[in-house]
């Protein structure tokens, strides 16, 4: 199996994939602290309000290969919950779409 749960976790709030062929996928995370669990950042549709450390490409897309918070242990856990009731606006029903930076 391609986990190795080496950090104190709740069950839920870690999980690491050595045997991916991209781990680790971000640099300067110490590799038995790196947690696989948000290997798509479910706040990248936050935009520029995620609260990482992104830059935009010159096409206009977000870039965040410099952004190490979600991997960061179970903090990243943390982070999503503490910032939910944005990601749920973003799938309310009939709510404005934000206008795209130019």
């Amino acid at each position: 199996m391609g986990s190795d749960k080496t950090v104190p976790h709740d069950g839920a709030s870690f999980f690491r994939n050595v045997s991916c062929p991209h781990f680790p996928c971000h640099e300067g995370v110490d590799e038995r602290m790196f947690n696989c669990l948000f290997c798509y950042c479910p706040l990248y549709a936050l935009g520029p309000r995620c609260g990482g450390d992104f830059s935009y490409t010159d096409a206009g897309v977000k870039d965040c290969s410099g952004c190490t918070r979600l991997h960061e242990g179970a903090d990243g856990t943390r982070l999503v919950r503490e910032r939910f009731g944005e990601l749920a606006e973003l799938a309310r029903p009939g709510r404005q779409e934000p206008e795209m930076p130019a």
